[in-house]
């Protein structure tokens, strides 16, 4: 008979402020110091287990183990997912609704992406090279917002990009914060949901037309598996888990520029060496905080190496600390490319964008298309545009979520370098 150890605990009554306070290191500060990957914690008065490291992500996407379902605080799910998204489903049911976002991320749609992005690229430039300086992330928001409308197959009107960017930008921006700030982001998510369930009407009422071949088509009239619509709402809902993603995409193209900004002798290796490019966005993806955690919940009770996890217990994965693990990268607090030269993908090692099988799991199914992004975005900011990094405060703090700098990154003097299309 295995023997039931305790699971190292974080002492004290509760630890929502000190969570709050240490943000993406929170958990990796605990199991640092508790020596350990695994540990039990109180968050907003309950108790929750911690998990990080290599083994800890192959047990949080063991299916069989946990579930989404009522796992997320309802903050995230009113700003971040919306109800009844993809994202906390279980089982059949979320395989199912997956296969409808992995239809649309097959390699001719993501060139497809990429070709719509190097025309917005394109006018992007056009436009701010008649500017003094720009805020490089809230153009970086704008542009990939008109592009990820015309990618689903809805283009937008140019005065209405600004205010679809701000909603959904709110999405990703507002499920830690408090106050006004948190209120604000469901608020545009309410507007947002209330446009888009119009709109998926209008097109089942052919009021609306789009091509039937588009991602736009294929969401309003994807049919779940009792072979029966999604209600508007829903589809709603699903709409906006393609496009928001796609805008976030924005937190990682501002990293690049902050890294080339901070570590310049990178910029000279990615113009000498082309091959260099994959592993310097797998390394941006790695060392900057983006998810600080994982959510679930134990479907029931089982032991994992000695510790007993009771049935309904909420469960963190340690998606930071696992990227900055030094059981699994040397020198995980350096930011060093070359790590990637010889790496071999385990699924549960480097898990920015979540682990295991993309097909089964949890994990992110734009993976793909974000690197493919970033790897464009990487290509104009070296090869095809000139620019100056003025004074200003890029710092990013650890307790802020998505780690976003107070400067938002402003870039001054924007030119192209060569016709990048014509």
């Amino acid at each position: 008979m295995e023997n039931i150890n305790e699971i190292p605990r974080d002492q004290g009554i509760d630890h929502s402020l000190t969570l709050l306070k240490e943000g993406y290191e929170y958990i990796l500060n605990r199991r640092k110091n508790l020596q350990t990957d695994i540990f039990e914690t109180r968050i907003l008065g309950k108790k929750a287990v911690c998990l990080g490291g290599k083994e800890g992500a192959q047990l949080f996407y063991d299916q069989s183990k946990f579930q989404r379902q009522d796992a997320f605080p309802n903050r995230v799910v009113e700003t971040l997912f919306g109800k009844n998204a993809v994202q906390t489903l279980d089982g059949e049911a979320h395989r199912h609704r997956k296969k409808m976002f992995l239809n649309v991320m097959t390699k001719e749609k993501v060139d497809n992406f990429l070709d719509i992005m190097k025309i917005e690229w394109e006018r992007a430039l056009d436009e701010w090279s008649k500017k003094n300086e720009i805020v490089f992330y809230e153009e970086m928001k704008t542009l990939l917002c008109k592009a990820a409308f015309k990618w689903i197959g809805y283009p937008l009107h140019e005065d209405n990009a600004e205010t679809f960017m701000n909603e959904l930008g709110a999405m990703f921006e507002s499920p830690a914060a408090f106050g006004p700030e948190h209120w604000a982001g469901r608020n545009k998510r309410n507007r947002m949901e209330k446009k888009m369930e119009k709109l998926v009407e209008k097109i089942r009422s052919d009021e609306v037309q789009v091509q039937q071949d588009s991602i736009m088509h294929q969401f309003v009239f994807y049919k779940d598996l009792d072979g029966n619509l999604l209600d508007a709402e829903t589809a709603a809902v699903e709409i906006i888990n393609i496009l928001r993603p796609v805008i976030a995409i924005s937190v990682y193209i501002n990293f690049i520029v902050m890294a080339l900004a901070q570590y310049p002798h990178e910029r000279v290796k990615l113009k000498k060496h082309p091959g260099y490019a994959p592993l310097f966005i797998q390394e941006v993806r790695r060392f900057y905080p983006f998810f600080p955690f994982a959510v679930a919940k134990a479907k029931s009770s089982f032991t994992w190496n000695g510790y007993a996890i009771q049935e309904g217990t909420l469960v963190l994965l340690d998606i930071y600390g696992t990227n900055h693990d030094p059981n699994l990268w040397d020198n995980p607090d350096e930011f060093q490319p070359e790590r990637f030269a010889n790496w071999k993908d385990d699924r549960f090692s480097l898990i920015p964008q979540g682990g295991g099988n993309v097909e089964t799991t949890h994990r992110c199914p734009g993976e793909q298309l974000t690197i493919e992004t970033m790897g464009m975005a990487l290509d104009y900011l070296i090869n095809k545009m000139d620019y100056e990094v003025p004074e200003q405060d890029m710092y990013i703090t650890m307790n802020t979520i998505p780690s976003i700098p107070k400067s938002k990154v402003i870039l001054k003097d924007v030119k192209r370098v060569r016709e990048s299309i014509h």
